[in-house]
């Protein structure tokens, strides 16, 4: 399955850059860098100053994708990445061109 904003929440996230716009503790609003891991309830972000280890539950991400942005609400991210495949999502995200 190739990797399209509408199917983006169930594929492999790890690489992307992501920004979170929205978050419920404003130490990790506005937070831009590279995805490198994935936990079942974080992501570790490379930014300019270093990692930093971020909720998936209690955030909103916007992950670049080629020309295309994606917000995802983190709640639909909970959980390892291998079972996030094969689950059936709800379309609580949304492109932003």
């Amino acid at each position: 399955m190739v990797r399209k904003p509408e199917n983006l929440p169930r594929h492999e996230l790890i690489g992307l850059d992501v920004s979170i716009p929205k978050s419920a503790d404003k130490n990790f609003e506005g937070l831009k860098g590279r995805l490198v891991d994935e936990t079942k309830k974080t992501f570790t972000v490379l930014t300019e100053e270093g990692t930093k280890m971020v909720p998936k539950k209690t955030n909103e991400f916007v992950f670049e994708l080629e020309n295309t942005k994606v917000k995802v609400d983190g709640r639909l991210l909970v959980g390892r990445p291998e079972e996030r495949v094969g689950k059936k999502l709800p379309g609580k995200w949304s492109y932003i061109r």
